[in-house]
């Protein structure tokens, strides 16, 4: 029988919490938690070295392999320990992945998040690669944990599809040269091109935050900046509907 949990100050409940709220705690633990029944699917297809699975009710869990703890709570536990607004029922622990950079880029399309803080918009930059046939997303510093609920969350079961890897901009730099791929930027300066007009059979495009674009070091990296056709009254797009617009536009 799965162990049951009717308290908010069993050790496990503390944990979850924990893994949910930090950062630090999630990279300590080498571990993130899942929220929903839709992503414990997406984490369970995808072998996502899942421990713990959480529920109310056993009924609501999908086939799971030998050597997974299933615990259940009362539904006041599960409204403790989830991070959405509105729990469905079901989460669990999963492994992180590892987020080195590969000494060498060997797909054709990445996408590089320069201070890209919103972690809807990362999650939602992940799902939009993961449709486009993106190779792997890209984090620079400043940019939202993408293994935080809310991230995992928008990402919609892309963040186990889509590697995703964090470096610094000098490592960025000599990863894609050592690779062969020209950095394209969603900015304006001298050089910048109509994004309908460049060759992304094999590229990396960087996407900046919506308050300050990329950085100084960032567009010092690329070959060449990107302008998305739009009315004149608008000045910028969301970071992740700019990253949409980039990847469809590769991808067709």
């Amino acid at each position: 029988m799965p162990e049951r949990i009717v308290s908010r100050s069993n050790p496990l409940v503390k944990r979850l919490r924990a893994l949910a709220a930090s950062a630090d705690f999630r990279r300590e633990q080498g571990q993130f938690l899942c929220d929903s029944p839709k992503l414990v699917e997406e984490a369970l297809r995808a072998g996502a070295g899942v421990s713990t699975v959480v529920c109310t009710d056993p009924g609501l869990l999908p086939n799971l392999r030998s050597g997974v703890e299933i615990v259940t709570v009362s539904e006041d536990v599960m409204a403790a320990v989830s991070p959405a607004k509105t729990p469905q029922g079901v989460l669990c622990v999963c492994a992180l992945p590892d987020t080195a950079l590969p000494s060498r880029l060997e797909g054709k399309r990445y996408v590089v998040l320069d201070g890209v803080q919103d972690p809807g918009n990362v999650g939602t930059v992940l799902r939009t690669a993961d449709a486009f046939g993106a190779d792997g997303v890209i984090l620079l510093p400043g940019c939202a944990d993408p293994f935080s609920p809310k991230t995992v969350r928008a990402s919609m079961g892309a963040v186990f599809r889509c590697p995703v890897w964090q470096c610094d901009a000098g490592e960025l730099k000599e990863k894609l040269i050592r690779s062969g791929i020209p950095l394209y930027g969603a900015a304006l300066r001298e050089d910048t091109v109509d994004a309908r007009a460049v060759d992304y059979r094999r590229a990396a495009i960087a996407i900046g935050s919506e308050g300050r674009g990329l950085t100084a070091e960032v567009l010092a990296l690329c070959d060449a900046t990107v302008r998305i056709p739009m009315e004149p009254q608008c000045e910028s797009l969301n970071a992740a509907i700019a990253a949409a617009v980039l990847l469809w536009e590769a991808y067709r």
